[in-house]
């Protein structure tokens, strides 16, 4: 039986993938013979995953290293160029980058940490797969986008970002119908929580997220929170061969946690 999972001479695009998720998947990618395209806004973190990817690649690929920020369109353009220009052609685009903030509709800032949310974790993505799918048609290729277990359900003091989350689910289903006929898959994954630095990133304290940890792992049905490889994993059989009959889906990664 071939490896479906083998992605030598493929060209992966990774946005976000200087820590946590992003940064386990291109590593994984670069792992299974992918030439990996890593982005990020923290140069000195990006520089440690383009050289994890190198020492695990098969050939020794080194990973593109494009610095920028998805919210900016000019960098959103820079990066496809670079892909195009190093590589000449895009297999695989994940849509990873993405934060979360804690909202009352009380609050005050309000207003502008919405327009922040929803300019990183959709329009990017919209805007990234606009720039692709050129390329992307042209290699069959397909889109992975990392959503959330918060666009399957409500959170309290959450609602900005389960929005954001909520219409990345959409529109990867719309974009999995239109562009179907085109030969290019597009799938949706959304995990529960995973031990990286997103709650902080939100504001917890150490402690508050290491409480918070513990009490979702005593909640979770598997008695475990996720680790950045268990969503890597999924990300890569999605990209895969192994499902190339599977399009516009929602990939549940939660441990149980939307059904507890």
């Amino acid at each position: 039986m071939p490896n479906n999972r083998d992605f030598t001479g493929k060209v992966v695009l990774i946005t976000g993938s200087s820590a946590g998720i992003g940064a386990v998947t291109a590593i994984e990618f670069s792992r299974s013979g992918a030439q990996v395209v890593i982005n990020g806004r923290n140069v000195g973190n990006l520089s440690q995953v383009a050289n994890e990817c190198e020492k695990v690649s098969p050939k020794g690929l080194k990973a593109l290293e494009v610095v920028g920020d998805v919210t900016k369109e000019d960098d959103c353009r820079r990066l496809v160029d670079a892909t195009i220009k190093s590589f000449g052609k895009l297999d695989v685009l994940v849509n990873n980058a993405g934060y979360g903030a804690i909202t009352s509709i009380y609050n005050t800032d309000l207003m502008a940490t919405y327009d922040s949310l929803m300019a990183t974790n959709l329009r990017s993505v919209v805007y990234l797969t606009h720039l692709c799918v050129a390329q992307l048609e042209k290699t069959k290729g397909n889109i992975v986008n990392i959503s959330s277990i918060a666009g399957l359900k409500p959170f309290d003091q959450v609602s900005v970002y389960c929005m954001s989350k909520v219409a990345l689910d959409m529109v990867s289903k719309c974009l999995a119908l239109e562009l179907a006929p085109k030969g290019i898959r597009v799938n949706t994954i959304n995990p529960a929580s995973v031990r990286t630095n997103f709650d902080t990133a939100m504001g917890l304290t150490r402690k508050q997220y290491d409480d918070l940890l513990a009490y979702r792992e005593q909640s979770y049905p598997l008695g475990r929170v996720g680790e950045a490889i268990d969503i890597a994993n999924v990300v890569l059989f999605l990209a895969s061969d192994e499902s190339s009959w599977v399009t516009g889906i929602n990939f549940l990664s939660d441990g149980g946690a939307l059904n507890a």
